[in-house]
């Protein structure tokens, strides 16, 4: 009878985990199609929002994984295993895992800041983090940027969120500011007007607003011109090196000077006696 009663003991038990495995085998089933299904339906959300592709997928990541991990939990309660002890490890190892990863966790931040707010888009001529170039990629932890010579920069998104951002292609147009020092001795109504008529063959001027051209300082050594034409963001630096250029051949030819620093030097000679 003893021997019976240990047997039907050991069937009772082994059904019993039997019932309790099935269960927890169809909580890890269910569990992961919810999963799975919520996560698809979190990112069509996120895409009507015009959200980010970038933050769209890693967002739908983690909200998989906590329902993964959640359902995981569940479904080794159901076999009888204390979950509380379990629980209490894996927020151990997130803590430590968010110490180690902190520089990290700081750029995915300011990643996540620039992605939502758009300083800048790729394709943008910015200035940020003591660099300059165009924005080539705009990822999670780092930004590339290329520079006019060609050259390849990685820079943290923590540095680039760290200071002022500069972006120089906002705008589709931009207005050029140069400084021309012509001599005292030269008209300075006819070298305005000289500048004025260069500004107005550039068919890359634009016309509204208008060019100006007014008398800014008296130097040293000469009067200043300011010179703030208008054009459209690709045509800035060819139009200031052109003009740059012009002015010069200009005023060689209408003989207007363009002066520059200059030292006299007095020397005295000592009386022999």
């Amino acid at each position: 009878m003893e021997e019976q009663s240990a047997a039907d003991s050991i069937i009772d038990s082994i059904a019993n985990f039997g019932l309790k495995a099935v269960a927890a085998i169809i909580i890890l089933v269910a569990g992961l199609w919810i999963a799975k299904k919520v996560k698809a339906l979190f990112a069509a959300a996120l895409i009507k929002k015009d959200v980010d592709a970038t933050l769209i997928g890693f967002f739908s990541s983690m909200l998989y994984g906590a329902i993964v991990v959640f359902v995981g939990i569940a479904a080794i309660g159901k076999l009888g295993v204390e979950t509380t002890s379990f629980a209490a490890v894996v927020a151990a190892a997130g803590l430590a895992i968010g110490l180690a990863l902190q520089g990290s966790l700081s750029n995915f931040a300011a990643g996540v800041l620039l992605i939502l707010f758009k300083p800048f888009k790729v394709g943008n001529f910015i200035k940020a983090g003591g660099e300059m170039g165009v924005v080539v990629e705009v990822g999670l932890l780092t930004t590339e940027l290329k520079t006019p010579d060609n050259v390849k920069i990685i820079m943290p998104n923590s540095t680039v969120m760290s200071g002022s951002i500069t972006n120089l292609s906002a705008h589709p147009t931009r207005r050029i500011d140069m400084v021309v020092g012509v001599g005292y001795g030269d008209d300075l109504n006819k070298t305005k007007q000289l500048m004025l008529e260069l500004l107005e063959a550039d068919a890359r001027v634009l016309k509204d607003p208008a060019p100006q051209i007014e008398v800014s300082n008296l130097g040293d050594s000469s009067v200043d011109f300011v010179v703030r034409p208008w054009v459209n963001a690709d045509d800035y630096w060819a139009v200031k090196f052109d003009f740059t250029k012009a002015v010069k051949e200009t005023f060689d030819a209408e003989g207007i000077s363009i002066p520059y620093p200059q030292q006299q030097v007095h020397v005295l000679q000592a009386d022999a006696s």
